[in-house]
């Protein structure tokens, strides 16, 4: 083991003998809009007309807030974060006083880290309850890519100045959510622009292929949980008015990714009972329910060829039918690994020809990619995208179903929730989903610059690091033992990163885990990928 102080070697250019290209400051692109530039200058001016009519405020006067332009991402925060970073780690304030004990159950106080705890945030970083500055390494886990207090989401005080309602229901979904109804569909087919005529055309197909219909929930539990329902109306029916489902009879195989053991460890679709029996929780009940005929999971292991093609050998024939194949492309709760494009696009081809649904679960993956839903970097055509997590950009719950009209099985009963409607969630998509695109091609470079900083890094340090997993700024540092993985994690928390190890789950890798926020530029993540270095050398 190497020997070195915590402490050493932060700095501009790194410590010595990291090898690094020189890079000058990140320049993210601009992005001011007004809420007219966002809904339309005529769904404003008539919002703010029925909000004279409420307030008694003259009409002009409520228009021209609605019309200021608000920008995004100021250079000047940005400036104002990067000068931060030497900071990180260090106490910068008293603790906070007496706080809350809390009343949550057995398993959340034993696992409770109250110095981590936010008391006041801005951006990628955070002043802990221990008075100590944080960065923010896993995105707030896993859900604010644009990190907190992000300036863009201006625009939702800004319409709830002008009454525009958050509270509605499943039949009464206003403009703004059915706005961003259209852009994720748009999106999801790499239709440019407003899109038009080709845009109307998509939402009336009646093509399998053709992602057209959305349905908006709450959490990504309930998303994925929506396309279980999907997939099971043809085995069974939902209702006494339901058609005979076209498979009635035969045992649905749910089949899902596995982990390295051929266990069911490695995915994570959510905590439902449906979802969680997917990951191999209520053992006892699902080989009940097998030994019924009423249900199977299976698993095949990441990227395994063989695996796959024999779970359609044996499970996608009487008394079996593979009723759904569920997977991620980007497996953060196992250890961050990262499906090959290969075996995703073989997966995609015998699904296909059994005429097996796929569902992509990008709760994990959406918004991170340069294209906004990963599955169009490996260019599939699933028949189901589950997002949620950073598209609201941690602002409020709200993840998405988008589905094809042959997957529309549900009636309306059949998937919804009380909130999913919210407007004010839906502006939260349409601001994320607005800057992400604009700085496509600066998020992309940077976080390949990570990416290739991390593997230098692995090269380097190849008697503790045993590869790096994951894409971009989501990656997860591989060890040969728990142990040193721990002891890793353990350090870069002293230094101020918020960082884990995943020790919930028997036999998941020994990977340190990290999702850096689409704001963190080469300034951060050198900084990070430096305590990282100086982590190393003192295990």
């Amino acid at each position: 083991m190497r020997s070195g102080g915590a402490e050493a070697g932060f700095g501009k250019r790194g410590p010595q003998g990291t090898r690094r290209r020189e890079r000058g400051p990140t320049r993210f692109h601009t992005v001011r809009h007004s809420l007219c530039d966002l809904l339309g200058e005529e769904y404003v001016a008539s919002v703010c007309t029925a909000r004279s009519i409420l307030s008694g405020m003259r009409s002009a006067e409520v228009l021209q807030r609605a019309g200021e332009p608000v920008d995004f991402f100021p250079q000047a925060l940005h400036a104002r974060l990067t000068a931060l970073l030497p900071r990180v780690g260090q106490r910068c304030c008293p603790p906070a006083g007496p706080s809350a004990v809390g009343a949550t159950s057995d398993a959340f106080r034993s696992n409770t880290q109250t110095a981590l705890a936010p008391r006041s945030c801005l951006g990628y970083l955070r002043i802990g309850e221990d008075g100590r500055l944080f960065l923010s390494s896993k995105s707030a886990h896993y859900h604010a890519p644009l990190g907190h207090d992000f300036p863009g989401y201006a625009l939702i005080e800004r319409a709830r100045g002008l009454g525009i309602g958050n509270a509605t229901h499943n039949n009464t979904r206003g403009h703004i959510t059915r706005l961003v109804e259209e852009e994720l569909v748009r999106h999801a087919a790499g239709l440019q622009g407003t899109a038009g005529a080709a845009l109307s055309s998509l939402l009336a197909s009646r093509d399998a292929a053709a992602l057209n219909r959305v349905l908006n929930l709450e959490t990504g539990s309930l998303a994925v949980e929506a396309a279980v329902k999907m997939v099971l109306s043809r085995f069974y029916r939902i209702d006494a008015f339901s058609q005979e489902p076209r498979h009635a009879g035969r045992t649905p195989v749910l089949l899902v990714m596995g982990d390295d053991a051929g266990g069911l460890g490695a995915n994570y679709h959510g905590t439902t009972m449906v979802t969680q029996a997917m990951r191999g929780m209520w053992p006892e009940m699902v080989r009940r329910l097998e030994s019924e005929g009423v249900l199977a999971v299976r698993s095949v292991r990441c990227n395994n060829v063989a695996e796959l093609e024999a779970a359609f050998r044996d499970y996608d024939r009487e008394p079996y039918k593979i009723a759904g194949f569920f997977h991620e492309l980007l497996l953060m709760n196992y250890g961050g690994t990262r499906l090959s494009a290969a075996f995703a696009q073989r997966a995609y081809a015998l699904c296909a020809r059994h005429g097996v649904p796929t569902i992509v679960d990008e709760i994990q993956s959406g918004i991170w990619s340069p294209e906004l839903f990963m599955f169009r970097e490996y260019g599939l055509k699933p028949s189901a995208v589950i997002v949620g997590k950073g598209f609201p950009g941690g602002e409020y719950a709200a993840s998405r179903i988008l589905f094809s009209a042959d997957m529309d099985s549900l009636p309306q009963f059949g998937a919804l929730v009380t909130n999913g409607q919210q407007e004010l969630a839906s502006l939260a998509y349409l601001v994320t989903m607005r800057w992400a695109t604009a700085n496509a091609a600066v998020t992309r470079a940077a976080g390949d610059y990570y990416e290739e900083r991390l593997k230098d890094l692995a090269e380097r340090y190849s008697h503790l690091i045993t590869k790096i997993e994951g894409r971009r700024h989501s990656a997860g540092v591989y060890f040969d033992g728990l142990d040193a993985a721990k002891a890793f994690v353990a350090q870069l928390r002293r230094m101020g990163l918020d960082i884990s190890v995943q020790t919930y789950k028997e036999g998941c890798p020994p990977s340190a885990l990290t999702k850096l926020p689409l704001i963190c530029g080469y300034e951060a993540m050198d900084e990070v990928v430096a305590r990282m270095e100086a982590a190393l050398n003192a295990i």
